[in-house]
């Protein structure tokens, strides 16, 4: 498998699949890649759509050459349970990135995918701010967003420090906020209905968009009530060593035991 930064030529391959409409995978396995680094290639330079073998390119230049200017990075944190340091970056990375495809600002998926991938899942301002490489302030901001999208809460330690905490039930939490966000775009929807009047195109279109919103609203707070179980999924070992949700919650959760 090669090593080293993505040539041009690979960024015009990469270009190329998107357009024939492949996966990262098999993109990835064209070019004898993995698949991460496809994807974060993809979503650090303009996403699936937007993307551009040359632009994508003089930006990888231009980032290369503020590196060599910059002072040296700091070490990696040391990792547990025996994790590769260097394979962990580079998948914080990647979901940093898909976070960021996905419609969140790059600080919030930052400080998102930094606490998601800590075994604790919570950490202090201070420890956001030191594993980032980043200002407190831009830390609160991050904050400040990710609790307004209910991803992220706070809560105080023993040394009545505050933690930013990423548990079991978050992404429950967030679905839920999403459906109700949904439900007062729905509101406000049939409210210009009245005011359009009910019988020409405008309101008609704002009744198609309430219909429309309000029945996936419902669906989604519905699927994340019956899934939410999921969440909470201990797993277990199996004789193959790998892991498996505990039959119990799995039956819960509505799926094969």
């Amino acid at each position: 498998m090669p090593g080293g930064r993505l040539t041009q030529q690979e960024r015009q391959q990469i270009a190329l699949g998107l357009a024939d409409g492949l996966a990262y995978a098999e993109i990835a396995r064209r070019l004898d890649r993995p698949t991460s680094t496809v994807t974060r290639e993809v979503m650090r330079n303009g996403g699936p759509t937007g993307y551009r073998a040359d632009l994508a390119h003089r930006a990888t230049e231009r980032r290369t050459q503020r590196r060599r200017q910059a002072a040296p990075a700091p070490e990696a944190p040391a990792q547990a349970h025996g994790r590769d340091p260097d394979a962990v970056r580079e998948y914080e990375e990647v979901f940093t990135t898909v976070l960021m495809g996905s419609g969140m600002p790059k600080m919030m998926s930052r400080v998102m995918a930094c606490l998601t991938l800590t075994d604790a899942g919570s950490l202090t301002a201070s420890e956001l701010a030191q594993r980032l490489q980043v200002s407190p302030a831009s830390v609160s901001k991050a904050i400040a967003f990710l609790e307004s999208q209910a991803f992220v809460r706070r809560e105080r330690d023993e040394r009545r420090r505050e933690r930013y905490v990423v548990d079991d039930d978050i992404w429950y939490q967030s679905m839920q906020a999403s459906a109700r966000s949904t439900a007062h775009v729905v509101e406000t929807a049939r409210q210009g209905v009245d005011i359009l009047g009910p019988h020409t195109p405008a309101a008609a279109r704002l009744e198609n968009i309430a219909r429309f919103l309000d029945f996936v609203s419902e669906s989604l707070a519905r699927a994340a009530e019956q899934a939410r179980e999921i969440l909470h999924t201990k797993p277990q070992a199996t004789p193959d060593g790998s892991a498996e949700p505990s039959p119990d919650r799995a039956q819960a959760a509505g799926r094969p035991s």
